[in-house]
């Protein structure tokens, strides 16, 4: 066996489909792709989940419920009824949290939600407050420091 008697195997080799090159080549004139309209004329059609000019699906089913919010932050949240029991001046952190045996397992950084009373000042440290726990604090004589 030589070089030049190598040849690929008989069938494996297929001519391709001339479209469009009269009537007696069996794919003449609009070459297969019907009449008239966007799919028959030349170039690509239309891309992948076009649905002619309506919202398609890919942007219209995260907008309905049940879908999660994609790198969502996750914090350890704790209410201000829990800080009540804490000695006044106490430096609270997630680590004196946990230290105190309030909080058990932590699921990321701290997050001081507003529910309940407080009646001693505390300087908590935490990585985020919301509006009525800042301002039962600091009515309460302590300080937040967003870390």
């Amino acid at each position: 066996m030589r070089l030049n008697d190598v040849k690929p195997q008989k069938g494996s080799k297929k001519r391709r489909r001339r479209v469009g090159r009269g009537i007696a080549a069996g794919q003449g004139a609009s070459a297969g792709l019907g009449m008239r309209g966007q799919k028959s004329r030349s170039g690509s059609g239309t891309r992948p989940g076009f649905e002619g000019g309506q919202q398609p699906l890919y942007r219209r089913l995260p907008k309905l419920k049940g879908f999660p919010i994609v790198n969502r932050k996750n914090y350890t949240t704790i209410n201000v009824e829990k800080l009540a029991s804490l000695p006044a001046n106490t430096e609270v952190t997630l680590t004196s949290l946990k230290a105190a045996g309030i909080i058990t397992g932590a699921k990321g950084p701290l997050k001081i939600l507003g529910n309940g009373e407080l009646s001693v000042p505390l300087k908590v440290q935490a990585a985020a407050f919301t509006g009525t726990a800042r301002s039962k604090i600091e009515a309460a004589g302590g300080s937040c420091e967003v870390l």
